[in-house]
């Protein structure tokens, strides 16, 4: 099994609230640069926050990649979302991209690589990350590289 996990791009710094915040220009710019990276994998779902800029971010990707597979809205995926319940939300095959936020990637890549969140993965915007294992078990997943656009 293969997780991907991508930070959104770029935002703008203010909007009514956090969840509004829709993606810059480079912002769109990096997510392209990221996707790049993902082209050829075999992607079986996307799993989005549910924020603006998330939701761009991963409609690049798909736009990107031609990906017609489940795209799907996931409400544990928010900056404050606790990482071990994302993890019992994770399906346990197949090969699946996560488009999130941080603090909640940093902690989630040191929960399935570690087992703890101690030791967060610095994630820049449209920072992807790529984790193999055979179960999305905490500590059971080794990370095999992080892009930065």
């Amino acid at each position: 099994m293969k997780v991907w996990i991508l930070r959104h791009g770029e935002a703008e710094p203010h909007a009514r609230r956090d969840a509004d915040r829709e993606l810059t220009a480079h912002g769109r710019e990096q997510v392209l640069q990221s996707a790049a990276h993902l082209i050829g994998q075999p992607l079986d779902r996307i799993l989005i926050s549910p924020y603006i800029r998330a939701r761009q971010t991963a409609a690049l990707v798909r736009e990107a990649l031609g990906f017609t597979g489940a795209f799907i809205s996931a409400p544990w995926l928010t900056p404050e979302s606790e990482p071990k319940y994302a993890l019992s939300q994770l399906p346990d095959h197949g090969n699946v991209l996560l488009v999130s936020h941080q603090p909640f990637v940093g902690d989630f890549i040191s929960l399935l690589q570690h087992g703890h969140l101690r030791q967060p993965q610095p994630m820049q915007t449209a920072s992807l990350a790529e984790l193999e294992g055979e179960w999305p078990l905490a500590g059971s997943m080794t990370l095999l590289s992080v892009r930065h656009p």
